[in-house]
C-alpha cells in the first residue's frame, strides 16, 4: 500500500487525519482495521498499536481539524470533534 493510501485508509477507519513523513509512492503495510480505534485512547497508543507497526521507522503526524498536532495524552474523541 502507498503512504497516501495508508493515510487515507486511516482516515475512513479511525476519522483521523494523519501525515506520515515519506514519499507519498513509498510502500507500507496494509492498514487492516475494520474499526476504529477506541474513543478514549490517547494519540500516542493509536501510533504505538496501529499506525507504527504498520509504518516502520517513518513518522507519523496526526493533525487535528484546526491544523494542529494535537500533545500525546490527548484522547481520540476530543481530536475526532475537532473535524466537526
Amino acid at each position: 500500500m502507498k503512504v497516501w493510501e495508508f493515510e487515507e485508509k486511516v482516515w475512513e477507519v479511525e476519522g483521523i487525519r494523519i501525515v506520515i513523513r515519506a514519499a507519498s509512492e513509498e510502500n507500507v503495510s496494509n492498514y487492516t482495521f475494520k474499526n476504529s480505534a477506541q474513543e478514549g485512547w490517547r494519540v500516542t497508543q493509536l501510533i504505538e498499536k496501529r499506525l507504527q507497526p504498520k509504518i516502520g521507522d517513518y513518522e507519523v503526524i496526526i493533525i487535528q481539524g484546526d491544523g494542529e498536532q494535537p500533545h500525546g495524552r490527548v484522547i481520540l474523541r476530543s481530536v475526532r470533534r475537532t473535524y466537526s
